[in-house]
């Protein structure tokens, strides 16, 4: 195996830890940093009503990708449990299936995609200014959903096998590429809100290349034919773990179009405004959503391992990771959140409105930065669930804060409905992660006499 393919299960934890999630959070960063300005081509560009129409996607687009992004992050876990178990020929297996499951699933979601976008845009509330925008965009990328479903399976399969540096690589050449070609389109060839969407699916396929030649040259991971040939059993633990990460991510999206749905009521302003607030969320959260998945590859390749007193130490590095870009981050959009809505819009009420989101929502993003690494720790721990029921509660928390709140605070209730959702989903995850790893230390006294040995005189421990 090439070095990139880590064993998470033996060494120090930080050591393991950091090196993986560097590369893992410079793709995640790029990734943001590509949409950040992508949206910066599109405002500047096109102007604040185009903004408006992709903006207006980015809860619909959450909706149908985070479902694959969500399956695909449950399916890893599983890779993950195999490669750490050191058991090769479930890994293939599993891996085989999951190509033919990821096809199924890019047949029905295009197709349900496209053919409820206008129903689901017209059900927002979606302003006629900007509808026949958000239509062209939305098409197009919906059509091109394989792309995007094929770069997610990849990538997290290379997680799974402790491999956060290609993806990387495929985001770089994917990320210049696509903003190469916005801005082809936009300012040489004067093209419209369309030319950004056909631009988003070239790049994804060559992101889907990338990662899709590296793990052809992952020996553990040559797939034969019959590794295709699987029983029910193979699929079906794939999809019981799958499953939930997919609908938690398709709830959580479902609030977030119900927010979307409130705030295009209220104009265009309005929408212009959550969209700018909505990138830079996305940006700041993104460090410590990185986190979340390097615990959920160092917890899954652990727990399969049956090494749970690895997974606490895993817990400690993660959660720095998420205070400290708190401090950073967090503070950036208490201090000086005029300064941020000025860079992507251009209208003084879309900038009044957005400095009042950016503050209440930097001084509170704490709990979801932590957030993000209790609820990844308790999926690889083979309990998807709990989360699902957790992205539940966050629907439930962000629809009644909204409507609650949108009438007598304004736009501010955008924010308050944010924070309600990161605090209840918060509390339930953390509770979950120290019960579910107690269980496991409490069953693994066998483990422990297991990785302890006796040379002469001295006492010997396998992990190290």
């Amino acid at each position: 195996m090439k070095k990139e393919v880590v064993d998470f299960t033996k060494g120090e934890p930080i050591r393991l830890i950091i090196p993986f999630y560097i590369p893992l959070l410079l793709t995640s960063l790029l990734q943001q940093i590509y949409n950040f300005v992508d949206a910066l081509i599109v405002g500047q560009g096109l102007g604040d009503d185009a903004l408006a129409a992709v903006g207006n996607m980015g809860s619909i687009f959450f909706l149908i990708v985070g479902f694959s992004f969500g399956l695909a992050n449950g399916f890893g876990v599983l890779v993950a449990h195999s490669f750490g178990a050191k058991d090769y020929a479930e890994l293939r297996r599993r891996i085989a299936s999951i190509v033919q499951l990821a096809c199924v699933l890019a047949v029905v979601l295009t197709s349900l995609s496209l053919f409820f976008l206008k129903d689901i845009l017209i059900f927002l509330r979606t302003d006629k200014v900007i509808i026949k925008d958000s239509l062209a965009y939305g098409y197009i990328v919906f059509a091109g959903l394989f792309s995007s479903i094929s770069y997610n399976v990849c990538a997290s399969i290379l997680r799974a096998l402790g491999d956060s540096k290609t993806p990387l690589k495929a985001i770089v050449v994917a990320s210049i590429l696509n903003l190469s070609l916005d801005s082809f389109f936009i300012f040489v060839l004067h093209m419209g809100v369309w030319s950004v969407a056909i631009a988003t699916v070239i790049s994804q396929i060559v992101s889907t290349l990338v990662c899709f030649n590296r793990l052809r040259q992952i020996s553990i991971i040559k797939l034969t034919k019959s590794d295709f040939q699987n029983e029910k059993h193979v699929y079906i633990d794939l999809i019981k773990n799958g499953v939930p990460m997919a609908f938690m991510n398709s709830i959580t999206a479902i609030g977030c179009m119900v927010v979307q749905y409130f705030v295009n009521g209220y104009g265009v302003n309005y929408t212009s405004a959550y969209a700018a607030c909505s990138k830079y969320l996305n940006l700041f959260m993104n460090p410590a959503c990185t986190a979340g998945h390097a615990m959920s590859a160092f917890t899954s390749q652990n727990f399969g391992a049956k090494k749970y007193k690895r997974i606490k130490n895993g817990l400690k590095v993660c959660l720095s990771i998420s205070f400290i870009t708190y401090l950073t981050l967090g503070m950036a959009m208490v201090f000086a959140p005029r300064f941020l809505a000025n860079i992507l819009l251009d209208g003084n009420k879309s900038i009044s409105l957005a400095a009042e989101f950016l503050p209440i929502c930097g001084a509170t993003i704490i709990a979801v930065d932590c957030l993000f690494v209790f609820r990844s720790g308790v999926q690889a721990m083979g309990n998807p669930m709990i989360p699902m029921w957790s992205g539940v509660l966050e629907m439930v928390l962000r629809i009644s804060t909204i409507a609650y709140f949108m009438s007598r605070v304004g736009f501010r209730a955008t924010a308050y409905a944010e924070v309600a959702a990161w605090t209840g989903a918060l509390l339930i995850n953390m509770v979950a992660f120290a019960v579910i790893l107690s269980r496991n230390l409490s069953k693994s006294k066998a483990y422990d006499l297991d990785n302890i040995s006796v040379e002469g005189n001295i006492v010997v421990t396998k992990e190290g």
